[in-house]
C-alpha cells in the first residue's frame, strides 16, 4: 500500500513524458511500495520530488471505474472535483479549477471546451487510461497560464514508446454498476507487425463504450436546506400555487437527467528505434450526457402550458491527431529531444428537448518541443518551447461567450545542481496570449513572466525536505474577459471584464518525505498570495430572472496541506497488511475582509485497510468530510459525510496470470453525500450505494 514517489521536478511537471518502473516484492510477487520515474537525466532515483506529485498506475485507475477525470482522482490528497454529474466532472486541485487546471493528453492540452463551464465534460477518456500523473501547485512554469493550479496528466499508451513483450500485448476490462444499471467495456492492444534491421513497427489500437441510466440516491435530489429556503420563499410571496403538487413532482430516490452513453476508438503506431521512437495516433470520441439541474426555460409560457421545463442533454464529440517522438542520439549540447503535437475538433451541442439549443465549437492545436541538456559537471538542464492555437465559438440562445481566437507561445528553462545531499532548482517561463473576440471588437495581448527556485535535502537516509519558492503570472482566460450573457449552468447571468490584467501569485511550498521501516509518510504545505485573483462575484443585479455574477479582480490567500501516511502492519498467512490514513485542507480568503473564495472543499480525511496475497486482495476505505460553512455569498453551506468503500479482487492464477476479478461496493451505508466545490450540490448529491462488477484480463 505504501508508495515512494521518486522524480526530480522537471520529471513531476512532464519534462520527459516518464515511463513507471516498479521493482517487485519477493515476499508476495506484488508491486512493490516504490514507483521510480525514469527516463530523462534531470531524474534521478536517489532524489524524492520537491515538488508534490503522484502517479496513479493502471491497476488502481482500473480498480475505481468512474465515468470521469474528475470523479477518478476525487480522493487523491488535495484533489476534490466540480461534480456536473456523473459524466462532466473535472479535477480541482487545492481549491483551483476552471482554466488554472490543466487536463493533459500524454502531455498536449485535452483541446476542448471543459474550462469554459463545469457542463462540459472533458475530451480525455478514463476508461483507457494506463497513467495518471498529478502535479499540485504551480506548473505555469512548464504548461503555461491554465496550469497555474496544477496538471493531471492522463497517458493511454495510443503512441507505443517500446515493443511488446512477446509481439503483443492486449488487455480487456468489463464491468457492471447498480446504481445506474451502467454497462462499461475498454480494450487495448499493441502489436509488433514488422521490423526493418534495428527498427520496429509496433501498431496500437483500443477501444470503449459506456452506457448508463439515471443514478440513484438515498433521498431528495435538493438538499434540506434549499428545500427550505424554498419553502420559506413560497410563504414569503404567498403565490397560492398547489405546494403538494410540488412535492409529487419533487426528485426523490433519483437524481434526474443524468444518463451517459459514451464510446471510442483510438489507432496508433510508432517506429522503434535503438535512440527513440515516433509515432502518430488519431482517435474519435463520443458522448451523450444529461446535464441534471439545468433546465431551459422556454419563452412566453410555453413550457407552464405543457407541464414543465426542458431538461438538457449534450452530445459531444471530438477527432483528434496526435505526433509524438524523442531522440535520445546527442548532438552538440543536447542530450536528447523530444516533440509532441496535437490537433483537435471538438464539438458540442446543448439538447434542448429535441432542439438544438447552443452549439460550441473548438479547433485547436498544441505543440511542444523539449531539449534536455548534457550533464556538465554538477549541472543539468532542459530548456522547451510551447505553442498553442484555439479557434473557440458558441452560437446559440446560451452563447455566453462571443467567438474568440487565442494564440499563446511559451519558452520555458529548469536548471538543477546537485551537490551531496543537496540539490537544487531554477525555473522560468516567458509567455505570450493574444486573444481576439472580433464579433465585438475586442482584443488584448499579455506578457507573463513566472520564475521558481526550489531546494531539497536529505539529512539522512529517513528523511527529504524540499522548499519551493514562486512567482507566476496568469493571462485571463477569454470567458474571463469576453462572457456577457445567460449562463443557465452556473444559474447566472456571467459579465466579463476586458480589462482584467494579468493575475499574479507569490507563494511557497514544502514537501516532507519519510520513512522509518514499515512506516512513510508525505507531508505537504502551501501557502499562495494571489494579486488580483479573478473570480466570478454576484453584485446583487438581476439580469433576465438571473443574479448577475461578475469577473473581477480581488487579491486572496490560498493556503492548506496535505498530509499522507503509510503503514505495512503485519503479515498472516499469504497476506500483507497496509493501512493509510490521509487528511487535506484548503484555506481560501479574499483579503481586506472580502469575504471567502466561492466553492472550496473543506477538511477531508481517509482511512484505509488493505490484505493484499497472490490470488486475494481486500481492501476496506473510510472517507469522511467536514462541514462547509465558510461560504461565499449566494452559497449555503454544505454538510459532512462519511462514506464506506469496500472492495474484494480475486486473480484465479495469481500474479503471473492476467485474470482477475473485482467485486466493490462504494457507499455502502448509503450516505447523502454532497461537494462543496460542485455548482450542483443543492440539487445533484453523488451517487447512493453502488455495487460494481468488474472483469479484467491482460496477455
Amino acid at each position: 500500500m505504501k508508495k515512494k514517489l521518486l522524480l526530480s521536478g522537471a520529471a513531476a511537471l512532464g519534462i520527459c513524458a516518464p515511463q513507471v518502473a516498479f521493482a517487485q516484492d519477493e515476499d508476495h510477487g506484488h508491486a512493490d511500495d516504490e514507483i521510480i520515474v525514469t527516463g530523462t537525466p534531470i531524474a534521478h532515483p536517489e532524489h524524492e520530488s520537491i515538488i508534490a506529485a503522484d502517479v496513479l498506475t493502471a491497476e488502481e485507475l482500473a480498480s475505481r471505474g468512474e465515468s470521469s477525470i474528475g470523479e477518478l482522482l476525487r480522493r487523491e490528497p488535495g484533489v476534490s472535483s466540480t461534480f456536473f454529474g456523473p459524466a462532466a466532472s473535472r479535477p480541482i486541485i487545492r481549491g483551483l479549477g476552471g482554466d488554472r487546471v490543466s487536463v493533459l493528453d500524454a502531455g498536449i492540452g485535452s483541446i476542448d471546451a471543459s474550462s469554459v463551464s463545469d457542463d462540459h465534460a472533458v475530451a480525455v477518456e478514463p476508461a483507457m487510461a494506463e497513467r495518471i500523473e498529478i502535479v499540485r501547485g504551480a506548473a505555469t512554469l512548464y504548461y503555461g497560464s491554465s496550469a497555474a493550479g496544477g496538471v493531471v496528466n492522463v497517458f493511454d499508451g495510443r503512441i507505443p514508446d517500446n515493443e511488446p513483450e512477446g509481439g503483443i500485448d492486449a488487455a480487456l476490462r468489463t464491468s457492471l454498476s447498480s446504481v445506474n444499471d451502467g454497462v462499461e467495456a475498454a480494450g487495448g492492444f499493441d502489436a509488433l507487425l514488422g521490423k526493418f534491421g534495428d527498427t520496429s513497427f509496433v501498431f496500437h489500437g483500443e477501444g470503449y463504450y459506456r452506457d448508463a441510466d439515471d443514478y440513484d440516491i438515498p433521498g431528495f435530489a435538493e438538499s434540506e436546506r434549499l428545500r427550505a429556503l424554498e419553502e420559506a420563499e413560497e410563504e414569503e410571496h404567498e403565490e397560492g400555487e398547489d405546494h403538494e403538487h410540488e412535492e409529487e413532482e419533487e426528485a426523490f430516490g433519483t437524481v434526474p437527467n443524468t444518463a451517459i452513453t459514451a464510446k471510442g476508438g483510438a489507432v496508433g503506431g510508432s517506429l522503434i528505434f535503438p535512440d527513440g521512437f515516433i509515432g502518430v495516433s488519431a482517435k474519435v470520441s463520443r458522448s451523450l450526457y444529461g446535464v441534471p439541474g439545468h433546465h431551459h426555460h422556454e419563452e412566453d409560457g410555453a413550457a407552464e402550458e405543457e407541464g414543465g421545463e426542458e431538461t438538457v442533454n449534450i452530445d459531444l464529440e471530438q477527432e483528434r491527431y496526435d505526433l509524438r517522438g524523442e531522440f535520445n542520439k546527442p548532438f552538440l549540447f543536447i542530450d536528447s529531444t523530444k516533440i509532441r503535437f496535437g490537433y483537435a475538433d471538438y464539438t458540442h451541442q446543448e439538447l434542448e428537448g429535441d432542439e438544438i439549443g447552443t452549439t460550441f465549437n473548438n479547433k485547436g492545436y498544441e505543440g511542444r518541443v523539449e531539449f534536455l541538456e548534457k550533464e556538465f559537471g554538477n549541472f543539468r538542464g532542459a530548456t522547451g518551447f510551447q505553442y498553442k492555437h484555439r479557434n473557440f465559438e458558441a452560437i446559440g440562445d446560451e452563447a455566453f461567450t462571443p467567438p474568440n481566437i487565442t494564440d499563446q507561445f511559451g519558452v520555458f528553462t529548469v536548471r538543477e545542481y546537485e551537490t551531496g545531499n543537496w540539490h537544487a532548482q531554477v525555473a522560468g517561463r516567458y509567455e505570450h496570449t493574444s486573444t481576439e473576440a472580433e464579433s465585438v471588437s475586442l482584443s488584448r495581448d499579455f506578457d507573463a513572466f513566472s520564475v521558481s527556485a526550489g531546494v531539497g535535502v536529505e539529512p539522512n537516509e529517513q528523511l527529504f525536505l524540499g522548499v519551493n519558492l514562486l512567482r507566476t503570472e496568469r493571462a485571463p482566460a477569454p470567458e474571463e474577459l469576453f462572457s456577457n450573457g445567460p449562463h443557465l449552468a452556473t444559474n447566472a447571468y456571467e459579465i466579463g471584464d476586458p480589462t482584467l490584467g494579468k493575475e499574479t501569485a507569490r507563494g511557497v511550498e514544502t514537501t516532507l518525505h519519510g520513512e522509518y521501516g514499515r512506516l512513510s509518510f508525505t507531508v505537504n504545505g502551501f501557502y499562495t498570495d494571489y494579486k488580483d485573483f479573478v473570480a466570478l462575484i454576484p453584485n446583487g443585479e438581476e439580469e433576465d430572472d438571473l443574479p448577475v455574477f461578475e469577473f473581477s479582480a480581488h487579491d486572496a490567500v490560498f493556503k492548506g496541506f496535505e498530509a499522507q501516511a503509510d503503514a505495512d502492519l503485519f503479515s498472516a498467512g499469504d497476506f500483507n497488511v497496509a493501512a493509510r490514513a490521509q487528511l487535506d485542507y484548503v484555506r481560501a480568503k479574499f483579503k481586506e475582509d472580502g469575504g471567502d473564495v466561492p466553492r472550496i472543499p473543506p477538511l477531508r480525511t481517509l482511512f484505509g485497510l488493505e490484505a493484499t496475497s497472490p490470488h486475494i486482495d481486500l481492501r476496506g476505505e473510510l472517507e469522511i468530510a467536514a462541514e462547509q460553512d465558510r461560504i461565499a455569498d449566494y452559497e449555503l453551506p454544505t454538510d459532512g459525510y462519511t462514506m464506506v468503500n469496500l472492495a474484494a479482487t480475486w486473480r484465479p492464477g495469481g500474479e503471473d496470470h492476467g485474470l482477475s476479478v473485482q467485486l466493490r461496493a462504494d457507499n455502502v451505508t448509503n450516505e447523502e453525500a454532497r461537494l462543496a466545490t460542485s455548482f450542483l450540490k443543492d440539487v445533484a448529491p453523488l451517487p447512493g450505494r453502488n455495487i460494481r462488477l468488474t472483469l479484467r484480463g491482460e496477455f
